[in-house]
């Protein structure tokens, strides 16, 4: 199997806290990632992104030493909790930009672009700016850019959230249907146990910034040996 993402030894101290990350990742599989608010969840997807540098150690994304490099170097898209869309920009405008920042499309990325907003339920909705949207739509607009880009990795902090059970499933549904189309590696942070067990394959749980299960998903939610993860599954069944 081809390795896809490797994190050797990489730490990062941030905000008084100190965070270690070491696991490897093979092409094609899908890893939620858990852990308590705080605990170090999007710091680690910030780090393979390359919006955070590390304080030591190495990412390699696909065989490739990626630790110095920009994150439009990376080969990845991501998908933010806050969507991060151009108020300015037309819906088409900000799905394209993800396609090429000069924005000179041809026919068949405009195609394509077309293609990821019917696909997230949005067909139409192109000339529309985000504060004319929903958060939930705006969210499926995020989700449209990256499925456009079909790039080999894929990094989703807490994709789903907002878009109440339905359509969350919906698009989780689509997630896999496009990473199987693609063959791509998707990590996604979540807060939902029932999400992560329908789109993952493994989880990785973080307390205090240190992984301390890095699993199949297969029973992983019936573990007795993780304190942590029982307190943690607690706290979401009293939400």
């Amino acid at each position: 199997m081809t390795i896809a993402l490797e994190m050797r030894r990489v730490e990062k101290s941030l905000g008084g806290k100190q965070m270690a990350f070491d696991f490897t990742r093979h092409s094609g599989s899908v890893t939620a990632i858990l852990g308590p608010s705080g605990s170090g969840k999007s710091t680690l997807l910030n780090l393979i992104a390359g919006f955070l540098a590390p304080d030591t150690g190495d990412i390699l994304i696909g065989s490739k030493v990626m630790t110095d490099q920009p994150p439009a170097q990376r080969g990845l898209s991501m998908v933010f909790q806050s969507n991060n869309l151009f108020a300015h920009l037309d819906i088409n405008t900000n799905i394209s930009l993800g396609l090429d920042p000069g924005l000179r499309l041809n026919a068949d990325q405009r195609k394509t672009v077309e293609t990821a907003l019917d696909r997230v339920g949005l067909s139409g909705f192109g000339k529309r700016l985000p504060g004319t949207l929903s958060g939930g739509e705006r969210q499926r607009v995020a989700l449209a850019r990256a499925f456009a880009r079909r790039k080999p990795l894929l990094l989703l902090d807490e994709p789903f959230n907002g878009l109440g059970p339905g359509l969350a499933q919906d698009m989780v549904a689509l997630m896999l249907e496009i990473r199987q189309e693609v063959g791509a590696t998707v990590l996604m942070v979540t807060h939902d146990p029932d999400e992560a067990a329908l789109a993952a394959d493994q989880v990785i749980f973080i307390e205090e910034g240190t992984i301390i299960a890095d699993t199949t998903m297969n029973k992983f939610f019936e573990r007795k040996d993780l304190p942590g993860l029982s307190k943690y599954l607690g706290h979401q069944r009293g939400d």
